[in-house]
């Protein structure tokens, strides 16, 4: 585990960190968020909180500190790319207080990429083989410049295929623990309707997280309660007497 990390436990907890003016402003959706909640919960990982912060290095290293204190790792998403407004490195190096220059490793993968494509070697390109002292790199397998981890700190890029690729390349080093599982029942009914019941379920409880998703279908009132445990017996044993008690009240 990264000497930064909390330490360890059965349970591995992560924290996401947007960075990016286009994001905040609406420009560009995010499609990266729920890739790494999916990517977390399937390797045993829980995802425990998601920050966006503008493209201002004050805001990224405050964001980065805290998070990296409080969750096992933080995944980081933009902002290493070649034009001037990709201040992530630069900012993350600021908040571990170490240095940053180009990395031979990072320009041992760049100059020959481009070379061969025939593409110039700019300033800019070179940019993006500017990495924190210390820091281990991570593979691109889709266009090469690389992203970094850093303590429990993992930057990505920010586009979303390239963003998967760093994610899968970097997940064989993340400690995981137990995976969270879950179960879903589907009811006919309004949230309203079996709140009481639901509620009084969830305190007998305590160490299954519930919750309850109204929505409509065929413009009627349906509800979708979703139980999520780590532990696949009590699992079995709060999703059993849910049942039981909806099948009582006539909702099953």
């Amino acid at each position: 585990m990264p000497a930064d990390a909390p330490p360890a436990s059965e349970t591995i907890t992560a924290a996401v960190l947007v960075i990016g003016d286009e994001i905040l402003s609406g420009r560009t959706k995010d499609k990266n968020i729920g890739w790494i909640a999916d990517h977390c919960t399937a390797i045993g990982i829980q995802l425990r909180e998601v920050r966006i912060v503008p493209d201002i290095e004050d805001e990224i290293i405050v964001a980065v500190n805290a998070l990296r204190a409080r969750h096992t790792y933080v995944f980081t998403t933009g902002g290493i790319g070649p034009t001037h407004d990709d201040i992530t490195a630069d900012s993350i190096a600021k908040a571990f207080g170490v240095g940053i220059d180009l990395d031979q490793r990072a320009l041992d993968l760049l100059i020959p990429y481009y070379e061969a494509s025939g593409r110039e070697i700019t300033p800019g390109r070179l940019r993006m083989a500017r990495i924190p002292f210390g820091a281990e790199l991570i593979e691109n397998k889709v266009s090469v410049a690389p992203g970094f981890m850093l303590g429990n700190v993992v930057t990505m890029a920010g586009v979303p295929s390239i963003m998967q690729a760093m994610l899968e390349a970097v997940t064989p080093r993340l400690e995981t623990g137990k995976r969270m599982l879950s179960v879903a029942i589907d009811l006919n009914h309004p949230e309203g309707s079996i709140a009481d019941t639901f509620g009084a379920h969830q305190k007998l409880y305590p160490d299954v997280a519930m919750g309850s998703y109204p929505s409509q279908r065929d413009g009627k009132p349906v509800t979708q309660l979703v139980l999520r445990s780590t532990d696949q017996v009590r699992l079995d044993e709060a999703e059993a007497g849910l049942r039981a008690k909806l099948a009582d009240v006539g909702y099953l």
